[in-house]
């Protein structure tokens, strides 16, 4: 038996979230994980911004540090970039993050600008060419 699975099936350290297994078939788009904006943290296993919501939407109680840590850091991230780039449209992961804290930035009018430019992309009609 190979060392690595040989430690992963002796490791006392078990990951309360398990990650599912990566498909051979079907390597994960940079919009699946928001460019690449991933993290492998001790007992979670990968992290992307999806994956990272979900969690803490289905967390009961006081959300992991990991978690919360990680969120925060993509948060914060997502604000300069909104406030660098006056017409930054957020990509769907993006506005689910954004989403998530929307109670932080309700009296913004750079937040209600960068939602509204996210809906009008995301709904706009077709352009004529």
């Amino acid at each position: 038996m190979p060392l690595a699975i040989k430690m992963a099936l002796t490791s006392p350290v078990a990951s309360v979230y398990p990650s599912p297994p990566p498909l051979e078939s079907d390597p994960p788009s940079d919009d699946e994980n928001m460019g690449g904006y991933t993290a492998n943290i001790d007992g979670i296993g990968i992290l992307n911004i999806q994956r990272a919501l979900d969690i803490a939407r289905n967390t009961e109680g006081e959300l992991d540090p990991s978690i919360n840590q990680y969120l925060e850091i993509q948060l914060t991230g997502l604000w300069r970039r909104i406030q660098s780039h006056r017409d930054y449209i957020l990509n769907k992961d993006e506005f689910a993050l954004f989403n998530f804290y929307r109670a932080r930035f309700a009296d913004s009018p750079e937040a209600q600008a960068a939602v509204q430019r996210y809906w009008s992309n995301t709904y706009a009609e077709p352009r004529a060419q």
